[in-house]
């Protein structure tokens, strides 16, 4: 089966509406959290829908779906959404929480289930599937409970049906979060090192066209592993371009996710990195080193519990010292990564040059009177850790110019993310039809896999699994 590329149906300019859709102008400081919906308790139900693609191509998929129609959702843009998902809807719950998961099987032509990676669960009513009991129709649902683990990121997914493999295929598998009991702001509760300010969910997944064509019109058995070829790649089930445009975007119907990181200098940015597919995907972090915290719900530490090995001990510490820019995630694996962009040593003013014009009593970057970018003389550090306190500006930078003379804009070639400035937070003249996508004068760092035809959607380049993360200034409000 061939998929020639159209026309591209969703054009690179329109990247600019979920940039702007998940920021606003100058305000406090606000912090991202993962899009799902909150439990303990869920009411899922499987369904088969059509995905659609940049160029047009339509895909027919099987998706788990949120049955109360968003009534738990963690943000309000997901309050009211109803719909079978790809990938299927993240479920948060904390640490010691009694789960409960009702699944009904409306539609997909096969036994569906429910496996939890990292716990021991407990099913009734529907009928005895491959692992586990199974929601063959409408009145056959299937009820699974247990307890919250240790905190962490997890897999949830269906394995049944004549040839378990398929389901995860087609669709049926998502992301299941467990935060600390302690109710803090970290992956593995307080003072564990693993405190986080921005957090970010990016499943990996991968699909072979064919195989959807065939389960398409009825045959199931005609899957089998030898024969399987992926020819599209997914970050949060949507391939570049889609994977910028916001949360819950309208143009994507059953794909609710966007995959585009945000920041501010310093923060330290929870990346939950998740391969619910059948496939390794090396994906890789431009702009600093991650530090790895955890793998498949576990920290990593090397203080162990005498009495368990398999865990931290008390007051442990996510201190293995792990780092380096690029994750080989094995198929059903999970990893908890922090990664933080600090502009350290680059010997020149990230923010440009210094102003004796504008006032920023707060120390946020933004003029107090007008809101407009200003890099005042000032540089805070009372904690003598090389940083601004407030913006996190490396001081013995700042003022420092820019040790080269740029070129004019007639002997550039631009690119949509330039903001017409090397400064974060400026933004300078363009001429008319270029840039557009940057709005903030942030700086953009490429987030995307290391196999290059993950990079390619039906072997078309740019597409697959290509992401972004964008640092933006600190006046600069994530939501």
């Amino acid at each position: 089966m061939t998929h020639p590329l159209k026309t591209l149906g969703r054009l690179c300019g329109v990247l600019l509406l979920g940039a702007a859709a998940a920021l606003s102008g100058p305000a406090a400081q606000a912090a991202h959290d993962i899009r799902g919906i909150q439990g303990p308790s869920f009411q899922l139900y499987a369904y088969p829908f059509y995905m659609t693609l940049p160029e047009g191509t339509s895909l027919y998929m099987w998706g788990f779906g949120d049955l109360t129609g968003g009534a738990t959702a963690t943000h309000p843009e997901g309050a009211g959404y109803y719909l079978p998902q790809y990938p299927a809807p993240t479920l948060i719950v904390t640490e010691g929480d009694n789960v409960i998961i009702q699944l009904t099987n409306y539609g997909v032509p096969d036994p569906v289930s429910i496996v939890v990676t990292g716990h021991q669960v407990t099913a009734t009513g529907g009928s005895p599937g491959l692992v586990t009991q199974a929601s063959a129709n409408a009145t056959n649902p299937v009820t699974y409970s247990f307890t919250a683990g240790a905190p962490g990121t997890y897999i949830y997914h269906s394995l049944d049906g004549q040839n378990p493999g398929l389901h995860q295929e087609m669709g049926l598998a998502g992301a299941l979060v467990v935060r600390p009991a302690d109710g803090s702001r970290s992956v593995y509760g307080a003072g564990t090192g693993s405190d986080y300010d921005q957090e970010y969910l990016y499943v990996f997944t991968e699909i072979d066209p064919d195989i959807h064509v065939e389960v398409g019109g009825g045959h199931l058995g005609h899957f089998t592993y030898h024969e399987r070829f992926a020819k599209a790649w997914f970050v949060n089930g949507r391939p570049f371009p889609d994977l910028f445009q916001g949360d819950y975007n309208p143009l994507f119907p059953n794909q609710p996710y966007e995959a585009l990181a945000k920041s501010h200098p310093g923060d330290r940015v929870l990346v939950r990195a998740v391969n619910v597919g059948q496939d390794p995907h090396p994906f890789h972090f431009h702009g600093e080193n991650l530090a790895f915290l955890g793998r498949d719900g576990r920290m990593l530490c090397s203080d162990r519990d005498p009495t368990d090995p398999t865990r931290c001990a008390d007051g442990a510490l996510a201190n293995l010292g792990i780092s380096g820019n690029s994750v080989n995630s094995a198929p059903k694996q999970t990893w908890d990564l922090l990664w933080t962009w600090t502009g350290k040593a680059l010997n020149w003013d990230v923010y440009g040059p210094i102003s004796t014009t504008c006032t920023d009593s707060d120390n946020n970057m933004a003029d107090d009177l007008t809101g407009a970018m200003c890099n005042d003389v000032n540089c805070n550090d009372a904690d003598s850790d090389g940083f601004d306190d407030v913006n996190h500006q490396y001081c013995p930078d700042h003022g420092k110019p820019l040790p080269v003379s740029l070129p004019g804009v007639g002997d550039l070639t631009l690119g949509g993310w330039w903001s017409g400035s090397p400064f974060l937070g400026d933004v300078g003249d363009l001429p008319p039809g270029e840039g557009g996508l940057n709005p903030f004068g942030g700086y953009f760092l490429v987030w995307h896999s290391h196999a290059e035809k993950e990079l390619t959607t039906f072997n078309i380049f740019p597409g697959g699994s290509l992401s972004s993360v964008v640092v933006l200034p600190p006046y600069v409000d994530i939501q």
